[in-house]
């Protein structure tokens, strides 16, 4: 019964170090941080904090947000591993990553 118990405390463990939200922030024309890894299973969330509108666009058509307006932000859930390269669509030298391993 305690293994049992060992074990299922080790699953809740893991569960929830998969669902806390990873944050970038667009600021200056910028994503920060511009590389990011993380666990499969983790939404990363942009917020944009220019006074300017910007977009997260994956370079593979994956995920892509509407213009974010000052203090709008955007939700993704990583669930493949993989490197998965953005750019805001707006502002196109605007470019990053996430790693999901």
């Amino acid at each position: 019964m305690k293994l049992f118990i060992t074990a299922f405390a080790l699953v809740l463990g893991a569960q929830a170090a998969h669902a806390e939200d990873v944050s970038i922030l667009i600021k200056n024309f910028d994503f920060g941080p511009m590389n990011v890894t993380v666990a499969p299973g983790t939404t990363v969330v942009w917020k944009n904090l220019d006074g300017e509108p910007h977009t997260v666009a994956s370079a593979d058509g994956l995920f892509r947000s509407m213009a974010l307006d000052q203090n709008d932000s955007f939700r993704f859930k990583f669930d493949k591993t993989g490197t998965f390269k953005y750019i805001c669509s707006i502002h196109p030298n605007m470019r990053a990553s996430i790693t999901v391993k």
